[in-house]
């Protein structure tokens, strides 16, 4: 590891960027809620825990209903390998396991452990790595990344060990940008926790032997820099370079931060290890430093809370697990002009129509919109598109958002996906710039929805379609079987020669012809020889007598 560090300060990185297609310049909104410190969100009385938090497999629920769990204990876990697990805020009681609301645009409900709080905040036994992870191996630090149920606090919630599984990767990026109006957490925890997220890169560098990091801000977020800044210089090893960038939206989308810092293009459908390059949220970095220094899960996260429909905006590290209203609350309540709640950013949050929700490991910002701030998409309350390509001017995908539109709304699937349906990254910038109104990100939403489904659906039919397969191979094999020991059987009871069947015939028959012959001979001397002689006189005797032997005679000579 010495010589890796050693290689590190040699390293330096380019200061010129370059541009993507597209893209929008708006009103940030962050004085809004950047004003005052990170708060830490009070201890409620129940905390509801969704299994599936992550993209991936749902983990299976390790806990029973009325078990006591400590602060950090694993609630669910999975040997599937995109997934992750999740664990318990606090210590207390399992009250109950089952369907419950969560934060979806379709309202769904979930599997969720509903825990009833204690407030004895009573930790599992932990055994932190700390400053010892220089020693270890990757795959070690991988599964300790992997245990925290550490994923994507971008926005993605991709399980974060998954990333790492590539080695040798030459330059990790960390995405500090938060190019989304009105959302601040990003930015309050690089200003406040700037050492321990230069921590987590670093373990990050170790985990995949990265040779460089890169770490990127927008020139918006003055004081993050200068805090990222001087965490950099206290490390001092040369491994990482701050990467000031403009204020442009999406700028922090993987694929367009990767073109500015690097003029090169993810591959469509590719990864950003197919050019050598790893990318993290910030948030992330900070989370992997927790649970590698102090053997923290993930069980809590930054939360903005934000937007002119509540009284007291600020950023709060919320547990997973809390109720939205409490968070509100918190925050002084909803203001009297209060009219929509939106979980995420303006540009690719969605609408939540209760507060009555879980705050999950997605939740990066919860806005509440005044009347005259934001107004929610509508599917059916929109014009007719007039063809201005104005979308097509703005996407930072290069697609061509009007036919993806006309595809989408009309359920043709296959010409959806030859125009690159799932390049899109859901920016919003087609449905902010269209004169139109038309919500064209939902309706790439539900598209992309129902071809999943279809895709799922196949997949299940596929399976039974396999199965019955082999179920008929099966049977089959079993009659082939079955019909071989009968074969086998019958050549065991044949005889040298001649087919089965005329051996049995002909040994038949010549058993019946020797009895029949028996029985002629027995008749035949029955009939000349008395059954009683003792009447007869020595003359009668010997007439019987000569008479068999002419008959004996006879019958010798018929043989002959």
């Amino acid at each position: 590891m010495q010589h890796l560090r050693q290689a590190r300060r040699t390293m330096s990185s380019t200061t010129k960027l370059y541009l993507f297609h597209g893209g929008l310049r708006l009103d940030g909104h962050k004085q809004i809620s950047n004003q005052s410190p990170i708060a830490t969100c009070k201890p409620q009385n129940r905390y509801v825990i969704p299994v599936q938090q992550h993209i991936g497999a749902a983990g299976d629920i390790i806990v029973e209903k009325g078990q006591r769990v400590l602060k950090g204990q694993m609630l669910a876990t999975t040997k599937i390998l995109i997934s992750a697990p999740i664990h318990s805020p606090v210590s207390g009681t399992v009250i109950e396991i089952g369907k419950h609301a969560v934060p979806h645009p379709s309202g769904m409900e979930t599997d969720c452990i509903i825990i009833e709080n204690d407030f004895q905040d009573e930790w599992i036994r932990r055994n932190p790595v700390a400053e010892n992870y220089h020693q270890m191996n990757s795959h070690d630090l991988r599964n300790i990344v992997r245990n925290a149920g550490i994923v994507g606090l971008g926005g993605a919630v991709f399980p974060a060990a998954i990333k790492q599984t590539e080695t040798n990767i030459r330059t990790l990026i960390l995405n500090g940008v938060e190019c989304e109006p009105y959302i601040t957490c990003d930015d309050k925890l690089m200003q406040e926790r700037a050492r321990e997220i230069i921590s987590g890169a670093d373990i990050i560098g170790h985990i995949i032997k990265a040779r460089e990091c890169i770490v990127a801000i927008e020139d918006n977020k003055p004081e993050a820099i200068a805090a990222i800044q001087a965490a950099i210089d206290e490390d001092s090893t040369g491994f990482f370079h701050l990467q000031i960038i403009p204020t442009k939206y999406p700028s922090g989308s993987e694929k367009q931060l990767i073109k500015i810092i690097t003029g090169k293009e993810v591959p469509i459908n590719g990864l950003p290890a197919d050019i050598d390059l790893l990318c993290h949220n910030v948030g992330t970095a900070y989370a992997i430093h927790q649970a590698v220094f102090k053997d923290e899960p993930l069980i809590s996260r930054v939360v903005s809370i934000t937007g002119n429909g509540v009284k007291q905006p600020q950023n709060m590290e919320v547990p997973i697990g809390t109720y939205i209203a409490d968070c509100v609350t918190q925050c002084g309540g909803y203001n009297d002009n209060a009219s929509c709640m939106i979980m995420g950013g303006p540009m690719m949050g969605y609408s939540i129509h209760s507060d009555h929700l879980p705050v999950v490991k997605a939740t990066n910002c919860l806005l509440v919109t005044s009347n005259n701030e934001i107004h929610p998409a509508n599917t059916e309350a929109h014009l007719p598109c007039i063809r201005c390509a104005k979308c097509v001017e703005v996407c930072p995908a290069k697609l061509l958002p009007q036919q993806l539109y006309w595809y989408a709304s009309t359920n043709n699937f296959e010409r959806a996906s030859e125009y690159h349906l799932f390049d899109c990254i859901e920016c919003g910038c087609c449905s902010y710039v269209c004169p139109s109104q038309i919500p064209l990100v939902q309706y790439y939403r539900s598209a992309k929805s129902k071809i999943w489904e279809l895709e799922a659906d196949l997949k299940k039919s596929n399976a039974a379609r396999k199965r019955h397969e082999a179920r008929q191979f099966r049977l089959e094999q079993q009659k082939r079987e079955r019909e071989e020991r009968l074969r086998q059987k019958r050549e065991m009871l044949n005889t040298k020669k001649g087919r089965p069947e005329e051996n049995e015939i002909n040994l038949k028959k010549a058993a019946i012809a020797e009895a029949l012959a028996r029985v002629k001979q027995k008749k035949e001397t029955q009939a000349i020889t008395p059954k009683n002689t003792d009447n007869l006189t020595a003359e009668q005797l010997r007439q019987i007598k000569e008479a068999d032997q002419r008959r004996q005679a006879m019958k010798k000579k018929n043989h002959e």
